[in-house]
């Protein structure tokens, strides 16, 4: 089966909903599912996948448990976990071991400059016929989204945090 690149972008929710959903669906036909998430260094349900997809769905977190925020500068802790993260992602796909590869808000990790553009779509073209690559992130540049299968952007016209100052809810946001 020839695997494809899929990008999920765009200001509104569901974007690493939607990576879970199809790493759950990989894992129940089978196959060995590896999560990189950038950006997220702190508890979110998801992290529970190995428990219940035990040698199916592996997940490594490689952000720092502080929020960096749009025009705020990275600080080298920053960029050093991304680099980690953009070699754990090249492993994982060069591997052989995993039919599907996850990179949670690698696109915004370029946006906030902890990655180059370049370095990305280095890694995207390394990407094995097989497997499925699969991009997360708001602000994706137009390079990703040239170079993708599929793109999906999420486009937020209500959202209860703003109408209800509703706060994020386990198991729904986290």
């Amino acid at each position: 089966m020839k695997g494809r690149l899929q990008l999920y972008t765009g200001n509104g929710k569901g974007k690493t909903t939607a990576a879970i959903g199809l790493a759950v669906r990989a894992a129940c036909s089978g196959m060995r599912v590896y999560i990189g998430q950038f950006m997220k260094g702190t508890v979110y349900s998801e992290l529970e996948l190995p428990d219940h997809f035990p040698g199916l769905i592996t997940i490594e977190q490689f952000g720092s448990p502080r929020l960096l925020c749009r025009g705020e500068k990275p600080d080298i802790d920053d960029i050093d976990r991304a680099r980690r993260g953009l070699m754990s992602i090249r492993r994982a796909m060069s591997s052989g071991e995993y039919g599907m590869v996850v990179a949670d808000e690698l696109s915004v990790t370029v946006h906030l400059g902890l990655l180059g553009e370049a370095d990305v779509m280095e890694l995207i073209g390394e990407r094995p016929e097989e497997l499925e690559l699969v991009i997360t992130g708001r602000c994706a540049p137009d390079s990703f989204v040239r170079a993708a299968d599929l793109v999906t952007e999420m486009r937020e016209v209500k959202h209860y945090y703003a109408t209800e100052g509703l706060q994020a809810r386990k198991g729904i946001e986290f």
